[in-house]
């Protein structure tokens, strides 16, 4: 074989990670350059956010599939054989897939490590506790999903944008640390059960605070607060808490009631909004009821009034 002259057949990679919305390969490597292969998904939202160095450039080639970039003025949709690339990018970008994506990823600076490990083992560990219990089995990424949908109606920031769709991603990582039986209880917990459930959002900011996802650690720790002051583990009420843990705790509640529990059967969508409304600006922040209402009629799971 020729010195310096690689080959890749039947698929072959460098090295390849699974991700919550797909796979990413590497395909190549060599001085700073990376080229890799990423799978992503239909209806997943994604990022790309500034380097440190302006002098990073990031290039995707769609191989397959298509997707919508989410701009302040407008909507662009890119298709099968459209590219796009940033270089001195000043704000995150915001996509999502319309349907199964395949991309041509191309960088000038090494990331693949970057994008396999920092968030890999706080991803594993969401996965172990879905795992574990059996019954919300892709909630983290609903919630993801759902938040981002909320956050857009209501016109948050970008910046708060990003820390929607990681809070909202491993808000309840503290489960990890909840016994399988309390998980798995099909009847009523007991106060002593209930206040280990209860600890959940302060050790998941625990497990956050020292690692890249510190700007989201409070949030994850207010998950449970509710309005009017009787949620967990603060008490805080009304504007105290962050408006991404207010539009987490509505589409957290609204997904727990719509999924089977091991004490309950799932209720419908509408009886869900039904309850909600109910408790909206005592318990719930009543713009995120509304917004969250306004997705679901949008995507047909619920009727116009």
């Amino acid at each position: 074989m020729i010195q310096g002259l690689y080959f890749g057949k039947n698929g072959s990679c460098i090295e390849k990670v699974s991700q919550d919305s797909g796979t990413l390969s590497l395909l190549a490597k060599g001085g700073s350059t990376e080229i890799m292969m990423q799978n992503i998904q239909g209806e997943k939202i994604f990022m790309i956010e500034p380097g440190d160095d302006s002098d990073i450039m990031e290039f995707m080639y769609i191989i397959e599939g298509s997707l919508v970039e989410y701009g302040d003025d407008k909507n662009i949709v890119l298709s099968t054989g459209d590219y796009f690339y940033v270089n001195g990018l000043k704000s995150t970008v915001h996509f999502e897939t319309l349907e199964e994506v395949k991309l041509l990823y191309i960088t000038n600076q090494p990331i693949f490590q970057y994008l396999s490990n920092t968030i890999k083992d706080l991803m594993d560990i969401v996965k172990k506790f879905e795992e574990k219990d059996v019954y919300t089995k892709d909630h983290s990424s609903r919630l993801q999903y759902y938040c981002l949908k909320i956050a857009r109606k209501l016109k948050i920031s970008k910046d708060n944008l990003e820390n929607i769709a990681l809070s909202a991603y491993f808000h309840d990582l503290g489960k990890i640390n909840v016994p399988d039986y309390i998980l798995n209880k099909p009847g009523k917990l007991a106060e002593e059960e209930f206040e280990k459930i209860k600890k959940h959002p302060e050790d998941g900011f625990n497990m956050v605070k020292a690692t890249m996802l510190r700007p989201v650690a409070e949030i994850i720790k207010q998950h449970h607060e509710r309005l009017d002051g009787s949620g967990y583990p603060l008490g805080l009420k009304g504007k105290e808490i962050l408006i991404e843990a207010r539009i987490i705790a509505v589409v957290d509640s609204y997904d727990a009631m719509t999924s089977d529990r091991s004490y309950r059967k799932a209720v419908t969508p509408k009886d869900a909004m039904d309850d909600l409304w109910s408790l909206s600006g005592t318990k719930y922040d009543e713009d995120v009821v509304n917004a969250l209402e306004e997705v679901l009629i949008e995507e047909g799971v619920l009727h116009e009034k």
